[in-house]
């Protein structure tokens, strides 16, 4: 009587609902009416739930591997399974697994598709041929899936994953197709004011994600499943839009749900502005301070006016004894040019500046552009900001429309060659020709995507002035904040409202502000 192991199998199920779930009943029922047809004895079965036979590979499968073990030790005769695809789905591999099976003197029988033997080439074939197809059908069952998953969303439908940190679950009162109830997306009221402090510290007082898991940690707030923050987990935080009122899966982004909403979209967008400019490379020019944690009012956006290097803050310690004999010690804070300080320029400037000196200029000029923004007129300052907004998408559009002429113009000359290359009369071959038209039809794709977007942003006027108004608003809360905010804060507006400091020679400045909020001062 012939020993039998079985291997049952069902992949991970999505909140969308999957037949699957009571695959593993019905693949060990048939397998048992099987066996005992064939009166064979089975003497072990293995389980694989939430295994993908498509995207994991056999070595990784703890199942297979015990299988592979027990083969070598010939513990069993026969590996059954309810249909072969339940021994993997990877073209250029399961069909080798199946065969080193047979190579160890085990036989390989499917419920459905009988034995799978090797005895000559045309088996060997067979047996590719037929993985090569399972394949196939799991990367069309996968683009299915993942296109009734993009549809949901694109409708505004929770279709399950991970739950962000400031969200729970709650029954939706729907069930798939199982028979299992589906769960709705809701804010959590414990966890969503964490959420909005993690944002407004990162754009208030420039936390980064350092400080703000230690911040976190150290007032005993855990992850969902029980973790200290790390790093990591504050950064996907910060980098997810769903905090926007959003259902979000890959590039498919849902309509905007209010209920959803815990940060607003202005802050979302400055704190993405603050991370790209903190993770961009030292020679790039910047106007965010990496850190806010020294005591200079400055980092981040001065620049040297004579070689155009960032400007280094650091401090240093005057000692000396003073004629009563009394010691004397104060510290001072000053600025470097980075370049100069090195040797590696032939920079004409100072080598270095005093911080306390330079940091009272540009708080006064600071305080001029508050005190100025108080005396103009929302009404004013807003419509001016908004037609020079306008008038140059309007420009862009242009551009763009020219553009996509230009990119169809193209597509269409080439298309009249494919006749003539055929014929050999082109100076494209057919296959430079395909080339040059694919080029074509995506430099078209991209002009389209481009030309959309900005039709989108000049009809969207509402969402432009809703965009204004935020900086506007914020520019007059900055007017009353900043005289008792504290340096961190302080250290925050500067960067935010003033773009590049070029310090030359003499302590004089070139002081150069952000589009934002300058044009509001020359309404």
């Amino acid at each position: 009587m012939k020993r039998v192991h079985c291997l049952y199998r069902v992949s991970t199920k999505r909140q969308l609902g999957s037949t699957d779930e009571n695959d593993i009943p019905i693949q060990r029922t048939a397998c048992h009416e099987f066996a005992d047809r064939n009166r064979w004895t089975i003497i072990k079965e293995f389980y694989e739930k939430g295994i993908s036979g498509f995207k994991v590979s056999a070595t990784k499968r703890d199942s297979i591997q015990d299988l592979k073990v027990a083969a070598e030790k010939k513990q069993f005769d026969v590996l059954l399974v309810f249909m072969f695809d339940r021994i993997g789905r990877i073209d250029d591999e399961t069909p080798f697994v199946v065969e080193w099976f047979v190579q160890h003197g085990i036989e390989v029988w499917s419920v459905t598709e009988g034995e799978q033997r090797f005895d000559n080439h045309v088996d060997k074939l067979t047996n590719y041929i037929r993985f090569w197809q399972a394949n196939g059908e799991s990367l069309k069952t996968s683009m299915r899936i993942k296109e009734s998953m993009n549809q949901l969303t694109e409708r505004g439908v929770y279709t399950g994953g991970v739950t962000p940190f400031g969200y729970t679950t709650i029954p939706s009162g729907r069930y798939n197709k199982s028979g299992k109830e589906l769960v709705d997306l809701v804010i959590d009221p414990s966890e969503a004011p964490i959420i909005r402090m993690i944002f407004e510290k990162s754009v208030r007082e420039g936390y980064g994600s350092h400080r703000l898991s230690a911040l976190l940690n150290s007032m005993d707030i855990k992850t969902h499943n029980g973790s200290r923050f790390q790093c990591n987990t504050v950064n996907r935080i910060l980098k997810n839009r769903s905090y926007c009122g959003y259902y979000i899966s890959g590039d498919i982004v849902s309509p905007h749900m209010p209920n959803l909403q815990i940060i607003d979209e202005d802050i979302f967008d400055q704190v993405q502005m603050i991370m790209a400019q903190r993770s961009a490379k030292n020679d790039v020019k910047t106007q965010m301070a990496r850190n806010t944690k020294s005591k200079t009012l400055l980092s981040g956006n001065i620049y040297c006016a004579h070689c155009g290097s960032r400007m280094n803050s650091s401090g240093n310690v005057d000692k000396y004894t003073r004629k009563d004999g009394s010691e004397y010690e104060a510290q001072r804070q000053r600025y470097i040019c980075s370049k100069k300080n090195r040797n590696s320029c032939t920079c004409d400037g100072q080598s270095v500046y005093s911080a306390a000196r330079i940091d009272g200029a540009v708080e006064a000029i600071v305080r001029e552009y508050l005190a100025r923004i108080k005396t103009t007129a929302k009404s004013v300052a807003l419509e001016k900001r908004y037609q020079t907004e306008i008038a140059e998408m309007k420009s862009q559009q242009r551009e763009a429309e020219q553009e996509n002429k230009a990119c169809k113009e193209r597509l269409a000359q080439l298309s009249t060659e494919i006749s003539r290359s055929l014929t050999g009369d082109s100076k494209f071959t057919p296959d430079m020709l395909a080339m040059a038209i694919e080029n074509a039809k995506t430099d078209l794709l991209k002009t389209e995507d481009r030309l959309t977007q900005l039709n989108f942003a000049l009809n969207n006027s509402q969402g432009a002035m809703k965009k204004l108004d935020h900086y506007y608003e914020q520019f007059r809360s900055w007017a009353e904040e900043f005289e008792d905010a504290p340096i961190e804060e302080r250290k925050m507006i500067i960067c935010q409202l003033i773009r590049e400091i070029n310090v030359s020679r003499g302590y004089e400045l070139d002081i150069v502000m952000d589009m934002n909020y300058e044009q509001f001062l020359s309404a």
